[in-house]
């Protein structure tokens, strides 16, 4: 059994954070002491992993409950889970094209720049140029 900071720690999880997952019950609530220290199992060092984990993929939170319910009912068909990793890796390819956009227009910007005034800069007049605007969409993380 581990006390919620040696699941902290093993996890690499704050304890905030842990707490936060037992009140949306995406963690379930852990035994506790008699004195009402947390005591957590081994079963629940495996799901907060797989939480972590599935956090570090950038599946969201709603996303990883719907995975955990797929992992307690280990006799349904795993379509679901295809899905929402499908839905995952299309948004990752979609921000990766983003980021390859943004690359491509910031070497741009510094080749094409000559070194000299301010009022000559291309950095500078490309980010005055509102009409070369990425749109809130366009945005990194959008």
């Amino acid at each position: 059994m581990l006390t919620i900071g040696g699941l902290a720690k093993k996890t690499g999880t704050k304890v905030q954070t842990i707490r936060y997952y037992e009140q949306i019950g995406l963690l379930p609530e852990p035994d506790r002491t008699e004195g009402g220290q947390r005591r957590y199992s081994n079963e629940q060092l495996d799901k907060l992993s797989f939480i972590r984990h599935s956090r570090q993929l950038g599946f969201s939170l709603e996303e990883i409950r719907e995975l955990l319910d797929l992992c307690d009912h280990p006799d349904r068909p795993c379509g679901k889970a295809d899905t929402i990793a499908r839905r995952q890796l299309k948004q990752v390819e979609q921000r990766i094209a983003r980021l390859q956009a943004l690359r491509t227009e910031l070497k741009r910007m510094v080749r094409e720049c000559s070194g000299g005034r301010t009022a000559d800069c291309r950095v500078l007049e490309v980010l005055r140029d509102h009409s070369e605007c990425l749109t809130d969409h366009d945005e990194i993380g959008a």
